[in-house]
């Protein structure tokens, strides 16, 4: 009797060993996804607004167009490396079920999977992108165009994303960082459609007015959803994942954690 209370203790015990293994793991991984996503997110921010400067071809002695082409490709790599870390941690912590296929095919997990899609979206453009880039040389020129027109919708595609999956949101540095990527590629924007006017005035306008109703949209669509309580439960969490995050969700002091 003695023998199997003991032995059943060390079973709890073990038990408690590989619980208290496996949340400090998946905190681990947590943290390393949400703060790659947050870094390929700003990158990405910084290689379009470079590309916006390119297509202005804005230049000065200080800073000629040569070196502006330069650091935009350095930071479209920049961004593929994070890009891979994220994905890799998000797909390596068992807590959330990703999967690999989620990684390439669009809203095929099970987890969060519209919000989720979209980043599957965003990073579909940007090897598509990466890609023609490199063969641009051998493949069709109009080809080429068309796929970098395509590669505007990655960065919004992102930015949804981010908002929609990560479960920091709500947190005042990820929504400064958020809304400051925002800010930097609607003023490039407006600079682009701003800069040779009134040449090609109907497509500008089209244009800005497309990316005037997508800001709102998203603003609006920010503030009664992911910034609302509740949110995990309607962005498609789980239901067992929703069970289990006050017992196994580790937080940093302000409720963030690994919480899904």
């Amino acid at each position: 009797m003695i023998l199997a209370s003991n032995v059943a203790a060390s079973n709890v015990v073990a038990s408690n060993v590989v619980a208290s293994n496996v949340v400090a793991s998946n905190s681990w991984l947590w943290y390393a996804t949400r703060a790659t996503g947050v870094i390929a997110l700003i990158l990405l921010t910084g290689s379009v607004v470079l590309g916006i400067i390119v297509r202005v071809r804005a230049a000065s002695r200080w800073w000629p167009r040569l070196v502006t082409l330069g650091v935009h490709r350095n930071l479209s790599l920049l961004v593929l490396a994070f890009l891979g870390l994220h994905i890799l941690t998000a797909v390596v912590d068992t807590y959330a079920p990703v999967g690999w296929l989620a990684v390439v095919v669009p809203f095929a997990s099970s987890y969060r999977p519209v919000w989720l899609g979209f980043g599957t979206v965003a990073f579909d453009l940007l090897i598509a992108v990466t890609i023609t880039s490199l063969l641009r040389e051998r493949i069709n020129a109009r080809l080429w165009r068309l796929v970098h027109w395509a590669a505007y919708a990655c960065w919004p595609s992102a930015v949804i994303h981010s908002l929609g999956t990560g479960s920091d949101t709500k947190q005042p540095f990820v929504l400064g960082v958020t809304v400051a990527c925002v800010a930097a590629v609607l003023l490039a924007g407006v600079w682009r459609l701003a800069s040779g006017w009134p040449e090609h005035a109907t497509a500008r306008v089209v244009a800005g007015v497309t990316a005037a109703a997508l800001t709102i949209a998203v603003t609006v669509w920010t503030i009664v959803g992911p910034l609302r309580p509740g949110w995990a439960s309607r962005s498609g969490t789980p239901a067992v994942l929703l069970e289990q995050k006050h017992s196994s969700a580790p937080t940093d002091g302000t409720g963030s954690g690994n919480a899904p």
